[in-house]
């Protein structure tokens, strides 16, 4: 795979270049080892493609979770308590989670545990491979990053995509670099409030 346009959100691909040059050359590099042709293993069933052979979002997954693991990515998880309370929720949102938990008792409301995970995470920078739906990038840019971010978790967030091109290969409703970009900028330039790397790539 070639990496075909990068977009940097609130300085995300600067901060990577001045303070985690080995990382962002380690990406690039795991990008240009997945190979695009043993990923087009899909056989469609959709009306307007029935029979076309496609890309498949699990193969390409699983090659980039091969090259990630070899290079010592990790998955990450973040727990926290949520309660219906919105004003608890604020008191509790940089408490450590012990202590949410506590608190939110203490006021004599139910604390639910829950939690966000990252796939690959490694020296602060986590990493997100999307070949999903187009709901998933949302969730991956304004929950994910963002609550790694403010946790104090990582510094920065990468986003990988498919450009419209390859997509347009690919079973109908995954999301694409072009569209995902206008969705961010879209936003205005504070939003998400956390420094992203948005990547679009195809064979």
């Amino acid at each position: 795979m070639n990496i075909v346009e990068t977009y940097s959100h609130l300085n995300g691909l600067e901060f990577l270049l001045v303070h985690k040059p080995d990382l962002w050359n380690e990406i690039q590099t795991v990008i240009s080892r997945v190979r695009a042709d043993n990923c087009k293993t899909k056989i469609s069933k959709e009306k307007t493609m029935k029979g076309k052979l496609l890309y498949s979002p699990i193969d390409m997954n699983k090659a980039f979770a091969v090259l990630l693991h070899k290079n010592q990515w990790k998955e990450s998880r973040v727990s926290y308590w949520v309660t219906k309370n919105e004003k608890l929720i604020r008191k509790t949102l940089t408490m450590p989670a012990a202590e949410q938990k506590k608190e939110i008792e203490s006021a004599g409301e139910a604390p639910i545990f829950s939690y966000n995970q990252t796939d690959f995470v490694k020296d602060r920078v986590a990493v997100e491979v999307q070949f999903g739906k187009y709901s998933f990038v949302a969730y991956d840019l304004f929950v994910k990053h963002l609550a790694f971010y403010i946790g104090d978790h990582i510094d920065v967030g990468i986003e990988i995509l498919p450009m419209k091109s390859l997509q347009a290969q690919m079973s109908s409703g995954v999301a694409y670099y072009e569209g995902e970009l206008y969705n961010v900028v879209r936003q205005g330039r504070g939003v998400p409030a956390v420094p992203l790397v948005i990547i679009g790539i195809a064979p």
